[in-house]
């Protein structure tokens, strides 16, 4: 199998500990880092000390005339990847560009169509789609094993703050730029990314943040004749719980990236009771509470593998081949846009002052 040649733009955290630690592993039987791009002159020695034969750059222009590329990870400032992407894009290169795609639809779309009109590849880096406890969650879901869902809550939530570059607007950070496309994404495909999704409600607010940007986000979607999302992102929240609860007409399920708890109803065990219009009452004529005992089944089990570990490498495998055989990906940029586009309108209708 022949490695592609990957360069990687921007050592901080995502670069560096996420997708430069997924190059480093056993899972990648695919990919050589030949380049990394940072300006930071300590960040591109220790690049060049953890990829063993990488050459490194400080500007990422300097990439364009390199031709033995066959992927480029975007791995930059949140309101870098659209532009950065696109010069990339335009140079004839693959790209694969970290969350979020872009701080508007527009933007998304446009990349998309250049990278159509280029012949190229664009895919973007929400690897939640492929962690184990999401992908149980939507096996369970679309099994009926739970009956009809009536509500989809997702919950990425915490008891902390933060005072970095993630939570300045000017850096299309936040809350929902930044952790919301895991949930937002999640929600989206509970409802098939249907195009009719609408926004019921969404209200941003600043808490225990240092920035002028979102630390928590309450948000609400549906689409016709599908379960309500209930979205949750805040450093507010000392007793969430779970990361994803579903609640249908047979049972309950709550997961984490852990592990998972499920309650539910078998049919037949539980014969329909007849409706009683009168108040209830017991044998002596006493009024009694209306109530039984449901034969109810419980399991639960624990994940193996996280979307940082089990996510990332599938994702990247696809992308392997999606650039050299053109199959396609469970992760679409249409999808990332589609994200995109309920963050926009989130932050349209909830206006924060600009402080920085």
């Amino acid at each position: 199998m022949k490695k592609l040649n990957v360069a990687i733009i921007g050592q901080g955290r995502s670069g560096k500990d996420i997708h430069g630690k997924y190059f480093r592993t056993e899972d990648n039987q695919f990919y050589c880092v030949k380049y990394v791009v940072d300006k930071d002159p300590f960040r591109r020695g220790v690049a060049e000390e953890i990829h063993p034969g990488c050459k490194t750059f400080a500007d990422y222009t300097e990439l364009y005339a390199v031709n033995d590329i066959d992927l480029v990870v975007n791995a930059t400032y949140s309101e870098m990847h659209y532009s950065i992407t696109r010069d990339l894009l335009l140079h004839g290169k693959n790209v694969l560009v970290e969350k979020p795609f872009g701080r508007t639809r527009y933007e998304c779309d446009e990349l998309i169509k250049i990278a159509k009109e280029q012949g190229v590849t664009l895919a973007v880096f929400q690897q939640t789609f492929l962690a184990p406890f999401y992908e149980f969650v939507r096996d369970t879901v679309k099994s009926g094993k739970l009956g009809e869902v009536l509500q989809v809550s997702i919950r990425y939530n915490n008891f902390a703050r933060r005072w970095d570059w993630q939570t300045l607007q000017k850096k299309c950070a936040g809350g929902a730029y930044n952790t919301g496309p895991h949930p937002i994404g999640m929600g989206l495909g509970f409802l098939d990314f249907d195009s009719n999704t609408t926004v019921l409600y969404s209200k941003l607010g600043t808490a225990l943040t240092s920035g002028d940007s979102d630390d928590y986000a309450k948000i609400l979607l549906t689409a016709p004749n599908k379960p309500l999302i209930d979205l949750e992102i805040s450093s507010i929240d000392a007793y969430s719980g779970y990361n994803i609860k579903i609640q249908g007409t047979k049972g309950t399920l709550k997961a984490t990236p852990a592990s998972y708890e499920m309650t539910y109803l078998q049919d037949g065990e539980n014969p329909d009771r007849p409706l009683i219009e009168e108040s209830l009452k017991d044998e002596a004529g006493n009024p009694v509470y209306c109530s039984e005992t449901l034969i109810k089944h419980v399991e639960g089990e624990k994940f193996k593998g996280t979307a940082f570990n089990v996510g990332t490498a599938k994702l990247y495998e696809q992308l392997y081949y999606k650039i050299t055989e053109g199959k396609d990906m469970t992760v679409t940029p249409e999808m990332a846009a589609a994200v995109i586009s309920v963050i926009e309108e989130v932050h349209a209708k909830n206006p924060l002052p600009l402080k920085y």
